[in-house]
């Protein structure tokens, strides 16, 4: 592997509320200089809940996206608040999103989406022994929670108000964690 590039300035491009992009000037060990922009990592991560009921249903949300101007199914997902570690922030998000709580909780995998031009991390997370419980969240309007059966996993792939990379895969990781467990 070769050496990772030289940092040479960091400079904030520009900011928002949510947002903040950087440009970075890098040295590569060949003597090659080039500068790249990125959105800069802000906070401590989130995470992604794979919540799995007694029946072996995954507890989807419907939710508005943004940037697709549309509502999509995907997983209850949010962040790691000051003071909370991946497991704390999993269960309060679930209670807020899909309102239950859960009494076992595990971390799935560590994830990051195009990290040549983010450094934004999630962790998906399986939750199990779900009870009701709902708190008090950060979002516009409540949320419709939909129950899936994991033995049709396939087909809520192929629906097209199910596409976030990150639910698919977390997804996935689950499906076949709970095959061998």
């Amino acid at each position: 592997m070769p050496a990772k590039p030289e940092i040479l300035k960091v400079t904030a491009a520009t900011e928002s509320r949510l947002f903040k992009v950087e440009q970075i000037e890098l040295r590569f060990s060949n003597g090659v200089e080039r500068t790249y922009e990125r959105l800069a990592n802000r906070g401590r991560g989130a995470v992604m809940i794979a919540a799995i009921d007694e029946d072996d249903n995954v507890l989807l949300i419907k939710e508005y996206a943004v940037g697709l101007e549309d509502y999509l199914l995907t997983l209850p997902k949010g962040l790691i608040d000051p003071g909370e570690d991946a497991l704390q922030a999993a269960n309060r998000e679930l209670k807020e999103e899909a309102g239950f709580g859960a009494n076992q909780l595990e971390v799935i995998k560590q994830m990051t989406s195009a990290p040549n031009y983010m450094g934004h991390k999630i962790t998906s997370i399986l939750a199990r022994g779900l009870f009701p419980c709902r708190l008090e969240g950060d979002e516009p309007e409540e949320m419709e929670v939909v129950r899936w059966p994991l033995s049709r996993i396939e087909e809520l792939f192929a629906r097209d108000d199910f596409s976030e990379a990150r639910a698919i895969a977390a997804l996935y990781m689950v499906r076949d964690k709970l095959r061998l467990a």
